[in-house]
């Protein structure tokens, strides 16, 4: 585990974890956390376009974590760091101070507040990851929707990121987003593609999505029948989002602790009328009417994704004249670029919801 190999004193590369929505990537990043945590790490668990910039987004994170740490009798390393703190903190809000009880005076540090991302961000989290061996734990930073930042963020993460492995800084970066993630980190810098070890999270394989359906209910004295489990597994495909509301809605109406294949029909469809009425029901009504009608001539492809060329054919336009809702929908994270020139539904089976949409 790479917490543990930095605990140890050893360098462990940076994380980048990406899919689909509804594959478990927040999951996985909140037991990163968990497990930062559970080593008293210094943790800031952020994402990325939530109005936030990353200068703020961190600064907020690390407010509480260092004020635990706070107490007279500190060591010199970490007054150093909660100085260098409350002047990043300075960057972002010229009202707001932190002092955290402390007369941080006579301690060296701050300077964090030159305004360029970089230079600070690199400067605090020297500091932190001092302070972190002093007090012989470490400084770890998860970033979810890592897609979302902005092009300064993301050089700033891995600039920071590659420099802290080479001086063998106590620090970790995980990040997490959709499938372009590796993508737009590439374009920020070209070394990230060795810089980051990455991890595509998909549906699950067929034993996985029988157990996750299974081994829940035998811990509640209740039992899947082998064609009940076959059915759901079949309808969700092995997406976890799909096996939990599936799940949950067959659990919901079965009378007795035998689920049945029965059972798991009325479950599967009251499942996909939940995700209909909610999880894609959410974003097709995020659209405008030429963004769904883009959308829609999308859907003719499936999931496997479509270019950009062909829906501009479908939809009688040029390739030009549709950027800007191509770049609206990719903003609002209906869609998403793998490659130059195609484009692809981040949600999977959003094709087959929008198939079932009545025209406007």
């Amino acid at each position: 585990m790479a917490v543990n190999r930095v605990q140890a004193g050893r360098t462990a590369q940076p994380i980048v974890l990406y899919g689909l929505r509804g594959v478990g990537k927040t999951v996985l990043l909140s037991q990163f956390a968990k497990s930062a945590l559970g080593a008293e790490w210094l943790t800031a668990q952020v994402e990325a376009g939530s109005g936030k910039s990353l200068r703020e987004s961190l600064g907020e994170a690390f407010h509480g974590p260092l004020s635990d740490l706070a107490r007279p009798s500190a060591g010199r390393r970490l007054l150093k760091a909660l100085k260098t703190a409350s002047s990043f903190k300075a960057s972002y809000d010229s009202t707001g101070t932190w002092n955290f009880g402390l007369d941080l005076t006579q301690s060296a540090g701050g300077g964090a507040d030159s305004g360029v991302l970089e230079t600070d961000l690199t400067k605090l989290l020297r500091d932190l990851s001092a302070a972190a061996e002093e007090e012989r734990v470490g400084v770890a930073i998860l970033i979810d929707e890592a897609q979302d930042l902005t092009r300064d963020e993301l050089t700033a993460v891995c600039s920071i990121a590659h420099f802290s492995g080479q001086q063998g800084w106590r620090l970790l970066f995980a990040l997490a987003g959709l499938p372009s993630l590796p993508r737009v980190l590439a374009e920020a810098k070209s070394y990230s593609e060795r810089l980051f070890v990455f991890e595509r999270i998909e549906h699950l394989p067929d034993d996985l999505a029988r157990q996750a359906l299974t081994v829940p209910a035998v811990a509640e004295g209740a039992e899947w029948t082998p064609e009940a489990v076959t059915l759901v597994v079949g309808e969700t495909r092995g997406y976890p989002y799909f096996l939990q509301q599936f799940g949950q809605e067959t659990w919901n109406y079965a009378p007795g602790p035998d689920l049945t294949e029965t059972d798991a029909q009325v479950g599967a469809a009251r499942g996909r009328a939940a995700l209909d009425n909610g999880f894609f029901r959410a974003r097709w009504d995020r659209a405008t009417k030429a963004e769904q009608q883009y959308l829609r001539a999308m859907a003719a492809d499936g999931d496997a994704g479509s270019s950009s060329g062909e829906v501009a054919s479908r939809l009688g336009r040029k390739v030009t004249s549709l950027g800007p809702a191509r770049a609206s929908l990719i903003a609002k994270g209906l869609i998403y670029a793998p490659e130059h020139g195609v484009v692809a539904f981040t949600v999977p089976g959003m094709a087959d919801f929008i198939q079932r949409q009545p025209q406007a």
